[in-house]
């Protein structure tokens, strides 16, 4: 039996395969435990800079395993409870990873696979890729990714496309917010590649802690904007003094490449 989930680390960057292609990617439990161990082994790991998310074959992702979700339809409320927070805390670990992260769609994507989407840093879609929230054909709801969604698309968009199912093509997911380029398949591989050097040439904390700002101020209530400034200027403050801004400063004026880009 192949494994659901392979990783492969090279020069930073930890590209994590779906691994399901007679399945199309499907996420069934194996493959959701299998994608949140090696996010926080990826997390854990000073080799790792960069974390890629792609498919094998032709799909990125089609979603949940559907034979499987059938199955729990006799399990109990505790069982199904506990298979929902599953993926919960799988998208969770990989919106908060400390690391820059990076959606390689390689093809469709449906369902859950648009909660990945939407906890990634960076998509990058092959233009013959097709999505759709498709939840509401099968009789559910896209629940566990919705936080994660809501949060790129807002509530205009998620309450067309998710009430309708429609189809979805890279194109329209780049005017939603939920792929930041869409590109021909054959310049995929070329596209990840330069984006994964621009980020692999930024700090390591310092990203995390862009990261961690981004979240923060990304929903800061219009009458807490000034409260939120200061707050910002004191992490800026913390940050700057730090070894690793030293050091990028150092770099900097020295005319060399500093300490993350070496080796």
């Amino acid at each position: 039996m192949n494994a659901p989930v392979l990783t492969r680390v090279e020069a930073g960057v930890a590209r994590i395969t779906l691994n399901r292609p007679d399945k199309r990617n499907a996420l069934d439990r194996a493959s959701v435990a299998a994608i949140h161990d090696e996010l926080r082994r990826c997390a854990d790991t000073d080799a790792v800079r960069v974390v890629e998310i792609t498919g094998a074959g032709t799909a990125f992702c089609a979603g949940a395993d559907l034979a499987e979700m059938q199955g729990q339809a006799h399990a109990g409320a505790a069982a199904n409870l506990a298979d929902a927070e599953r993926l919960a805390d799988m998208l969770s670990t990989l919106n908060s990873l400390p690391k820059p992260t990076l959606a390689r769609v390689n093809g469709d994507g449906y369902g859950g696979a648009l909660g990945v989407l939407a906890a990634c840093d960076v998509v990058v879609v092959a233009d013959t890729a097709k999505f759709a929230f498709t939840e509401v054909r099968l009789g559910i709801i896209p629940a566990v990714i919705s936080p994660f969604v809501v949060g790129k698309i807002g509530e205009s968009a998620a309450r067309r496309y998710f009430l309708t199912g429609e189809t979805l093509s890279g194109t329209t997911l780049l005017a939603l917010g939920l792929a930041h380029e869409v590109v021909p398949a054959e310049l995929l591989d070329a596209t990840c590649g330069r984006l994964t050097q621009s980020l692999l040439k930024g700090a390591p904390l310092a990203q995390w802690h862009a990261k961690t700002l981004i979240r923060d101020m990304a929903h800061a209530a219009p009458s807490g904007r000034a409260a939120q400034s200061k707050d910002a200027a004191s992490r800026l403050a913390a940050i700057r003094v730090a070894p690793e801004a030293q050091e990028g400063f150092s770099a900097f004026f020295e005319k060399r490449k500093p300490s993350w880009l070496k080796g």
